[in-house]
């Protein structure tokens, strides 16, 4: 992705995880002048060390990361958060200009993004709810996918600032949709890896090599990024590749709650993430969703 951009703002980046720290350095890079904000200053300060050849101004609070900016873009944790580093005396809404935009990438609640728009609304904020999949290896690539809920020309006021990291954005509906859209997402990794593990279990009961099954059924209708991707991690163990049981229970507990509201039956959603409780309770919520393999017993070897 070539990371330039026609006309630099002044944007603010609060929030330096593992996605919008990547994300703050993609937008660097494609010259817009930056400045973050994260409420550990420690991190801060480490994105500066890992980005020398990066200039940004770091704030003390939301509220003066927000002052003078063009754009202010949120990735933290879940809604409390969001609502601190937003809509609180010192969120960034205190003083954010009129007009200006404003785009959130966390995973939260489809309630908070509609509350966010609406608080905007008084300011003509130009509001995005912009949550994103592709993973930690999707932002540091800047190859992200990213739906989003708002107005059309509050979408199409971001497109140019998502650019510095996305591969795709999709404009999916009103205030809250893109976090609707997420959940969906969520809904549809957890069903794949639900298959996955017991696909897995099965094959290695039978005392079949998962390397041949993976080669025979990974080129049908079977196959899906979470098999090309964690088949053979599966198999061997391995669940260090980013995303958490943590925040997929904390995600899928966003779904059902949003089925609730909408009248809608997951009954598959609800049963998975009661099995991620269980991987939770063997101690690896600190591991990545494919961990879902660890509830069922290994029996049997090629």
């Amino acid at each position: 992705m070539t990371e330039t951009t026609s006309s630099p703002l002044n944007v603010s980046m609060i929030g330096l995880g593992v996605m919008g720290g990547a994300m703050a350095r993609h937008l660097g890079k494609a010259g817009h002048r930056l400045t973050i904000y994260n409420r550990s200053p420690a991190r801060a300060e480490a994105w500066l060390a890992a980005n020398p050849g990066l200039a940004a101004h770091v704030a003390s609070t939301p509220a003066e990361a927000a002052e003078g900016a063009d754009a202010v873009i949120t990735c933290v944790g879940n809604d409390d958060d969001l609502a601190d580093v937003v809509l609180s005396p010192t969120g960034a809404f205190t003083t954010l200009r009129r007009g200006a935009l404003f785009i959130d990438h966390t995973t939260v609640s489809a309630r908070i993004a509609r509350q966010i728009a609406v608080e905007g609304r008084d300011k003509e904020l130009l509001c995005v709810d912009a949550p994103v999949t592709g993973g930690q290896s999707g932002a540091e690539a800047g190859t992200l996918a990213i739906m989003c809920g708002g107005s059309e020309k509050a979408v199409d006021a971001a497109r140019p600032v998502l650019a510095a990291y996305a591969k795709r954005v999709v404009h999916v509906g009103k205030s809250g949709a893109g976090q609707t859209a997420k959940m969906a997402n969520q809904m549809c990794i957890a069903g794949a890896l639900a298959g996955l593990s017991e696909a897995i279990r099965f094959t290695q009961a039978a005392r079949l090599d998962p390397d041949k099954v993976f080669e025979a059924i990974s080129g049908g209708a079977a196959q899906s990024w979470q098999m090309d991707n964690r088949w053979h991690t599966m198999v061997k163990g391995e669940f260090d590749f980013g995303f958490a049981v943590d925040w997929m229970r904390k995600d899928l507990g966003l779904a059902i709650e949003e089925a609730r509201n909408l009248g809608a039956s997951v009954p598959t959603t609800a049963l998975i993430d009661q099995f991620y409780a269980d991987v939770q309770a063997l101690g690896g919520g600190r591991e990545d969703t494919s961990a879902l393999i660890r509830r069922l017993p290994k029996k049997g070897s090629a």
